[in-house]
């Protein structure tokens, strides 16, 4: 599935034209996204390679990263993971230890990152560190692209209750050597370029609980049309109709603040879509759960 959408252009809509994408913006993405949701095949990956990946690199990344990473992220054959979440920082980039110390050679990068999704299927993992900022000895955190095979780039599978596709890992850097260029971006511009990759994940997010939302209602749906007790649907009665009625309506609400984020970035205005792709977020997350409990509900002994 993951190549067939990359053969046709669904991968990449958000990423430069220039570099085989389809010039869109988050809007388009996270309509792709939402869709296969809502066909019942939700693609995690989308959230990781095109949205946060494919983003910063479109956006703070050389010419020479462009080329190589974009045209390849934009039609499904490179795939890219993202590690920022630690064992005692979660993804509060202010307490991230895993550092990027540099070197003649470029770059050497120690730390931990955990539940890191998609890195055996992955070229590369961008990784954020932290390097020491000399005029202040403050840590400030930078991107970096590491190649899967990089020595001292190690992974380590984490069991899930939950069986997808896309695993969860633990990753570990123990003196991973890097060139130069594997910065992406500008080693002083600190939160800005991080943002740029959380807050389309933010949106993504959304439109992955969308999908998922909207299927499981779905389902709820054809089967109170068609389960007949008493000579009657069950959707016939208010206590079944209403609930579904009611998720509908939330999956709704959230759309709309899905569509508002993801127009305020592609507009721009990074510090406005932070706010509102975090709402988003919540909103659509909780819509979901409530959508699918509801279908659960509804199937009965069939749920």
């Amino acid at each position: 599935l993951w190549a067939e959408a990359g053969k046709l252009g669904y991968l990449g809509v958000n990423l430069p034209e220039e570099y085989g994408g389809g010039g869109g913006g988050m809007a388009e993405l996270s309509i792709v996204l939402e869709e296969a949701g809502a066909a019942g095949a939700p693609l995690l990956m989308m959230v990781v390679s095109p949205a946060i990946c494919g983003t910063v690199i479109a956006r703070f990344g050389t010419e020479e990263q462009k080329r190589a990473w974009l045209p390849g992220l934009a039609d499904g054959t490179k795939t890219m993971a993202f590690g920022i979440t630690e064992p005692d920082a979660g993804s509060n980039s202010h307490r991230i230890t895993t550092t990027a110390t540099r070197t003649e050679e470029g770059w050497v990068l120690n730390g931990r990152k955990v539940f890191v999704s998609g890195v055996d299927i992955a070229d590369a993992t961008l990784i954020v560190g932290r390097t020491s900022d000399a005029r202040t000895g403050r840590l400030k955190p930078c991107l970096f692209i590491v190649p899967r095979d990089a020595p001292g780039f190690g992974r380590r599978h984490i069991e899930m209750e939950l069986d997808a596709d896309e695993k969860q890992f633990e990753l570990t850097l123990d003196d991973v050597h890097l060139p130069e260029d594997a910065l992406v971006g500008d080693e002083d511009a600190g939160l800005l370029q991080l943002f740029a990759g959380l807050n389309p994940e933010r949106i993504m997010t959304a439109a992955f609980a969308m999908g998922m939302g909207r299927y499981a209602l779905a389902q709820a749906v054809t089967y109170a049309k068609e389960r007949q007790v008493w000579k009657a649907p069950i959707g016939a009665h208010q206590a079944v109709a209403h609930p579904l009625a009611q998720a509908h309506i939330e999956l709704e609400l959230a759309r709309l603040m899905m569509a508002k984020a993801a127009r305020l970035y592609d507009a721009g205005d990074d510090f406005g879509a932070g706010e509102a792709a975090n709402m988003a977020k919540y909103a659509a997350a909780e819509a979901c759960v409530k959508a699918v409990d509801q279908a659960v509900h509804t199937l009965g002994g069939n749920g």
